[in-house]
C-alpha cells in the first residue's frame, strides 16, 4: 500500500457554534481581523452578527465584501493590499466558496507576494499564511476544509486551480443554524457540489482508505437528506448536509478531484456559471466516462443510492448512474448543457482548456481534450 496524507484543519462543528468564532481569533494572536464576505451575506443578517461577536470580544475588523461568485484575480489583489494597508493580522472568511476561495487568495499574496497567477497549480506556496477563519454558510464548497483555491484570471478567462497544504485555514465553525437563511436554489446547487466532490475523490487515482470512507459517507447523508431539507427545512437534514459536504472536502482535498471539475473549472471561467449548477449536468456523463476505470466503485455507489441488489457489478453501476439522473431532474435544475450555453459552437474551446486544469491529473481513466469534448457533447 502507498503512502498516503492526511491534512485537516482544527473543526468547530454544532448549532451554535459561530459563537466561539472571537475566542478562536484571538487564540491565534488576532486583534485586527480582516473579515471577508459577500454583499448576499449581510440580506441574511450574518454579517451583522459576527461582527456584533467581534465587538463584543474587543475585536477590531476591516470589512471585504468587493467578491463575484467565482472570485476574480483583481478582487484577491485588493483584498491583499486592504489587508497590508490596514495592519490586518488574522484573516475571517464568512459565506460560500467564494468568499472563502478569496480569503485564500488574499492570504497566499499576503504571505507570499506576487500575483495569485504566480501560484497556480500544485505546490508553489513556499511561504506560510496568515492566520484563516472560515465559517462556511454553504453546504457544499468544502472549501473551509481544503488544500484547493479557484480564482479566475480575468485576462485568460480560466478559473485557475492552487493547491497547496498552505491553504488549509487554520480553523472551520461549522454552524448548520445558517443554513436555515439560505435559497433552495443554493441548497441544491451546494449539495450538489458536495456530492460531485465525494464521487470524483472517490474514484481518484490519489484516493486512500481515508479518502474513501468520507466520500462515502457524504454520498449516502445528501442522497437521503437534500430532499427532506427543502421539503420542511428540517434542521436536522440540514445539519446532515453539513456534515456531508464537510466529509467531502476531507475527501477532496486530500484525493483530489477529476474532469467533472475540470469542464466545470473551464465553463466557470467563461461563461461565469454557478458551480453547483454545472454538476447535475456534467456529473452522470463523467461517470459514464470513467466506467471502464472504476466499475468495483461506481457500482459501491450505486448500491447506496439503488440499494442492495442481486446483479453484476456494471448493472448496478449503470443504475445508479440512471438514478443520479432521475435525482438531479426532480429538483427543476439545469441537466444538459444546452439549458446554459448560448450555443455548441464553444464546447472544443471548453475542452481543450479543461485538459490542462490539474483536477485531470487525478481522474481515474486518462482523458484527452477529444475525450472530455466526448463528454461534453454527452451531456449537451
Amino acid at each position: 500500500m502507498r503512502i498516503s496524507k492526511f491534512a485537516i484543519p482544527e473543526i468547530i462543528f454544532g448549532r451554535g457554534s459561530i459563537v466561539h468564532l472571537a475566542s478562536c481569533a484571538k487564540r491565534l494572536g488576532g486583534r485586527r481581523v480582516l473579515l471577508v464576505s459577500d454583499q448576499g451575506l449581510v440580506g441574511a443578517g450574518w454579517v451583522d452578527r459576527i461582527m456584533e461577536i467581534l465587538r463584543d470580544n474587543g475585536l477590531e475588523w476591516v470589512y471585504y465584501d468587493a467578491v463575484n461568485s467565482n472570485p476574480r484575480d483583481y478582487q484577491v489583489h485588493d483584498g491583499a493590499e486592504i489587508y497590508v494597508r490596514e495592519r490586518a493580522d488574522v484573516i475571517i472568511a464568512v459565506g460560500g466558496g467564494s468568499p472563502m476561495d478569496a480569503a485564500k487568495g488574499i492570504a497566499t499574496i499576503v504571505g507570499n507576494g506576487g500575483r495569485i497567477s504566480d501560484y497556480e497549480g500544485a505546490n508553489r506556496i513556499m511561504r506560510p499564511l496568515p492566520p484563516m477563519i472560515f465559517l462556511p454558510t454553504t453546504a457544499g464548497s468544502g472549501s473551509d476544509i481544503s488544500q484547493f483555491c479557484i480564482i479566475t484570471d480575468v485576462a485568460r478567462q480560466v478559473k485557475m486551480s492552487i493547491i497547496s497544504r498552505s491553504l488549509v485555514p487554520n480553523i472551520s465553525i461549522i454552524d448548520p443554524l445558517v443554513l436555515l437563511t439560505k435559497s433552495e436554489e443554493l441548497i441544491i446547487a451546494s449539495a450538489i457540489d458536495a456530492f460531485a466532490h465525494a464521487v470524483e475523490s472517490y474514484l481518484s487515482l490519489l484516493s486512500s482508505p481515508f479518502t474513501e470512507l468520507q466520500a462515502l459517507k457524504a454520498i449516502r447523508l445528501i442522497a437521503q437528506n437534500l430532499r427532506p431539507a427543502l421539503n420542511d427545512r428540517s434542521i436536522e437534514a440540514l445539519e446532515n448536509l453539513s456534515i456531508a459536504a464537510t466529509a467531502a472536502g476531507m475527501s477532496f482535498s486530500n484525493a483530489g478531484l477529476g474532469i467533472g471539475h475540470s469542464l466545470a473549472h473551464s465553463l466557470g471561467g467563461m461563461f461565469d456559471v454557478l458551480h453547483g449548477l454545472v454538476h447535475p449536468i456534467l456529473l452522470p456523463p463523467v461517470m459514464r466516462f470513467n466506467l471502464p476505470a472504476g466499475v468495483d466503485k461506481l457500482a459501491a455507489i450505486g448500491r447506496i443510492v439503488c440499494g442492495p441488489r442481486m446483479c453484476s457489478s456494471e448493472y448496478i453501476a449503470l443504475a445508479g448512474i440512471d438514478w443520479l439522473e432521475r435525482f438531479f431532474g426532480d429538483f427543476n435544475v439545469p441537466v444538459r448543457l444546452r439549458d446554459i450555453l448560448p450555443d455548441s459552437s464553444c464546447l472544443e474551446t471548453i475542452a481543450k482548456t479543461a485538459v490542462n486544469d490539474a483536477c485531470t491529473l487525478t481522474n481515474p481513466r486518462p482523458a484527452s481534450w477529444e475525450s472530455l469534448l466526448g463528454v461534453c457533447q454527452e451531456a449537451w
